[in-house]
């Protein structure tokens, strides 16, 4: 079982690099970081120096959202993270929900989203895409890199669906036996 460590983007940026590097000492598999950019610093370049500052733990958003970021822009800089952290990087994904509502915006339309998570997937990973009607591809990704794992944030049937469909995985912050079962079961149906 792995255990992982959640840390806001709060300043100073050097105890949140220290509390990243004491969670690696100890252990855990993964190293967390929120990204609503109003609320906190940006996560992006600290993701970058964590990736460079430690060498076993894996490090990702918990959540990012394609919202706030251009899809093909959050794609790019999750392929590049991989590079910087040698292929370390896990993503955590959802509509937006805190990100843009606090910027006085709704949260990304469920089929939106799907489109957005299955494009991000594919050309983080140096898939080819179709996006806006063009072709894409990040001719410099480094095949010899594992595949970076994408983590669908979601608690609605329609959200656990997507997460079925085009993710690795469903994030759940509920403890509650039944409902953990019913978003599963919700999840693998649609997988």
């Amino acid at each position: 079982m792995d255990f992982g460590v959640t840390v806001l983007p709060d300043p100073p940026f050097s105890r949140w690099l220290e509390l990243i590097q004491l969670a690696e000492r100890h252990g855990f598999g993964y190293a967390w970081t929120y990204d609503s950019h109003v609320l906190w610093q940006e996560s992006v370049p600290m993701l970058a120096v964590a990736a460079r500052e430690t060498s076993m733990i894996k490090l990702g958003h918990f959540v990012t959202n394609p919202a706030t970021r251009d899809p093909t822009v959050l794609a790019s800089a999750y392929a590049t993270l991989q590079d910087l952290s040698d292929g370390r990087m896990a993503m955590g994904i959802g509509r937006g929900d805190s990100a843009v509502r606090y910027i006085g915006r709704q949260p990304m339309k469920v089929a939106e989203f799907e489109l957005a998570c299955a494009m991000v997937r594919e050309l983080m990973n140096g898939g080819e895409v179709e996006w806006n009607d063009k072709q894409l591809a990040f001719k410099w990704v480094r095949p010899e890199l594992p595949r970076i794992p994408m983590w669908i944030a979601g608690y609605g049937p329609k959200a656990l669906a997507v997460a079925g469909r085009v993710a690795d995985g469903v994030i759940i912050q509920l403890a509650d036996p039944e409902i953990i079962q019913w978003i599963m079961d919700t999840a693998r149906r649609a997988a």
